[in-house]
C-alpha cells in the first residue's frame, strides 16, 4: 500500500472510533454530524492553504527564471528585491526548502552585485550534503507535498507550461554556472580592500543589473539586502506596537 493510502486508511479508521465513542457517550447523532461536517471543512481550509503555500515555491522559480535568463531587459532594483524577499521568506517558512531555492537566491543576489550572500547560498548549495536532494531521507510534510507536486510537473510539462520552464532553466543554470557564480562571488570579495575605501569603490565590477533605487550625488542606492533588513525591521516595529 502506498503511502497516500496508509494515511487515509488511518483516518477513516480515526473516524470510526471517535464516532463510535462519542455514539457510546449518548451524543446524539444530528450533532455528531454537525460537528463532523465543521471538522471537515477545517481540514479542507488547512489543506488547501498548505496547498498554496507550496504553490509559492514554484512562482518564486517563474519569477527568479524570467529574471535570470531574460538579458535582454533591465530589470528595477526593486523588483529583483520582491522576489529575493520571496525566497528569504520561502527558507523561513520552510525548514528544508529544495535546494533550488537556495541556487536561485544565490543567482540572483549575484545577479544584482550582492556578493556576500551570493556565496553565502551557492556555498551552502555546492559544498553542504544536506543541500544535495539523494541525501535527504526525513523530508518534512511540506517538502513531501512539493515532491508529489514536482514530478506531476515533470511528468506532463503540458499542464504548468511556466513552471516546466522556469524549473527546466533554473535546473541547467544550476549545473552549469553554480560553481562558476560561486568563484566569481567570492573573487569579487577577495578584490575589496580593507584599509581605501575609494579603492574599493572603483576595484569591484558594478552590478550588471539597473538598479530603481533614486539616488543622490552624496549617498548610494541601498543594497538589496538593506532593502530587505528594514522591510523585516519596519514589520516588527508594526508587531511590537
Amino acid at each position: 500500500m502506498s503511502e497516500r493510502g496508509k494515511d487515509t486508511t488511518q483516518r477513516v479508521l480515526a473516524i470510526i472510533v471517535i464516532v463510535a465513542m462519542l455514539l457510546v457517550m449518548q451524543i446524539p447523532l444530528p450533532v455528531i454530524v454537525f460537528f463532523a461536517a465543521i471538522t471537515y471543512f477545517i481540514w479542507r481550509a488547512v489543506q488547501r492553504s498548505e496547498h498554496q503555500e507550496i504553490g509559492r515555491v514554484f512562482e518564486f522559480y517563474i519569477a527568479a527564471n524570467e529574471i535570470l535568463q531574460d538579458n535582454q531587459r533591465r530589470w528595477f532594483g526593486f523588483e529583483m528585491a520582491e522576489v529575493v524577499e520571496t525566497g528569504e521568506r520561502l527558507l523561513c517558512d520552510m525548514p528544508d526548502a529544495p535546494p533550488l531555492v537556495h541556487f536561485a537566491l544565490g543567482a540572483l543576489y549575484h545577479r544584482a552585485g550582492e556578493y556576500g550572500p551570493a556565496a553565502e547560498h551557492l556555498s551552502y548549495l555546492l559544498e553542504n550534503e544536506r543541500a544535495n536532494e539523494i541525501k535527504q531521507f526525513a523530508p518534512s510534510p511540506e517538502l513531501r507535498r512539493y515532491a508529489t507536486i514536482l514530478r506531476k510537473v515533470e511528468r506532463d510539462p503540458g499542464e504548468a507550461p511556466l513552471t516546466a520552464t522556469a524549473l527546466h532553466g533554473l535546473e541547467q543554470t544550476r549545473r552549469e554556472q553554480a560553481e562558476t557564480m560561486l568563484a566569481a562571488s567570492r573573487a569579487q570579495l577577495g578584490l575589496k580592500p580593507q584599509t581605501d575605501h575609494t579603492a574599493q569603490q572603483i576595484e569591484v565590477a558594478p552590478p550588471p543589473v539597473a538598479f530603481g533605487w533614486a539616488q543622490s550625488a552624496l549617498a548610494p542606492p541601498p543594497s538589496i539586502s538593506e532593502v530587505l533588513r528594514n522591510v523585516y525591521e519596519d514589520e516588527s516595529t508594526e508587531l511590537t506596537q
